[in-house]
């Protein structure tokens, strides 16, 4: 992979696989014997990706394969929220988190009291919360939604107002496509945004363009609306890789976090990606060494617990989003 999509400047090389086999045979044995399974986000580093993640994908796939867990043990390489996610929707198992100070700008944004607040003032719009937020968010909306689902979701649903939180760059972008696909609705959103997806900027896009003849830009919802306009696609991280398989062009210039630029480099070698990644310091707090940490012996403060009401409040908000969410997603 670039050596600038890796804070720790590695090349991947069979040395460096050698280097952390011990811990990922390791980490391998600790699942068999704790009945784990490892849920790992595209944005981490790729050798939990590869070497010990049992799934690998973006929110809503991850969110599908907690759903469906027989294991005892969920470990979720990714960021609280994410573990929060897959501790709503399988209760029955124990869902740990690496590192308890991986949070998010977006579901950091705004808390459950923020939320009754806005509900207060527009007490006819639909809630709708992107899964980017935290279980007490959850618990006061109507849906969840993802990056991959909101425009089908949100103009699915019978009310014109729609209460989006906490994206306020993505519900720019859902108001721009649900006009473009002809659909009448007033999107009022909160102020969060994404730390990695707000700071990539148009110029960045016109000085590639520049340089690379033919290339193709693949940029995230979370990015501000001017970004999204001077792309060639925009999409969720799962249709951002599938995106970039399936299109013929010289270069790819990937205005998203750095771990899925790894994650294409090595599932698509014959494409070629000129950098311009950022990378989320939140998901760089996974590593190998917590992982075998955690399965070994677990911190209270890594066990991820909630208030049964409040889960059972958020659960029906994700099973909704399950609900509305087309076959074809």
């Amino acid at each position: 992979m670039h050596v600038e999509c890796d804070p720790k400047g590695r090349r991947w090389n069979y040395e460096t696989c050698l280097e952390i086999a011990p811990l990922t045979l390791e980490i391998n044995a600790l699942k068999r014997e704790r009945n784990a399974i490892i849920l790992t986000h595209s944005y981490v580093e790729p050798e939990i990706v590869y070497g010990v993640g049992d799934y690998k994908g973006d929110s809503y796939f991850l969110s599908l394969k907690a759903k469906e867990a027989q294991a005892d043990v969920i470990l979720f390489a990714g960021v609280v929220f994410m573990a929060e996610t897959a501790k709503i929707l399988s209760p029955q198992a124990t869902v740990l988190v690496p590192d308890r100070g991986s949070g998010c700008s977006l579901a950091d944004s705004i808390t459950g009291e923020d939320v009754r607040r806005l509900k207060a003032l527009y007490p006819d719009a639909a809630t709708v919360c992107y899964i980017n937020s935290t279980a007490e968010v959850k618990a006061e909306c109507d849906v969840c939604v993802t990056s991959g689902n909101v425009y089908s979701i949100v103009a699915a649903l019978p009310q014109e107002r729609i209460l989006f939180v906490p994206d306020r760059l993505m519900a720019d972008n859902i108001r721009n496509e649900l006009v473009r696909r002809g659909v009448k609705k007033e999107i009022i959103s909160s102020d969060g945004t994404c730390m990695v997806h707000e700071e990539f900027d148009v110029a960045q896009i016109e000085q590639a363009r520049a340089q690379f003849p033919g290339l193709k830009v693949v940029s995230h919802p979370e990015c501000t609306e001017a970004v999204a306009r001077a792309s060639d696609f925009v999409g969720s991280t799962g249709e951002m890789m599938r995106y970039v398989t399936s299109t013929a062009a010289p270069y790819f210039l990937m205005l998203t976090e750095c771990g899925l630029v790894g994650r294409l480099e090595v599932e698509s070698p014959e494409k070629n990606f000129i950098g311009g990644c950022r990378l989320c310091p939140y998901m760089k707090l996974n590593s190998l060494e917590k992982i075998r940490d955690l399965l070994r012996a677990p911190r209270p403060e890594q066990i991820v617990t909630l208030d049964e009401d409040l889960r059972r409040r958020a659960a029906r908000c994700i099973d909704r989003m399950f609900e509305l969410t087309p076959a074809t997603s």
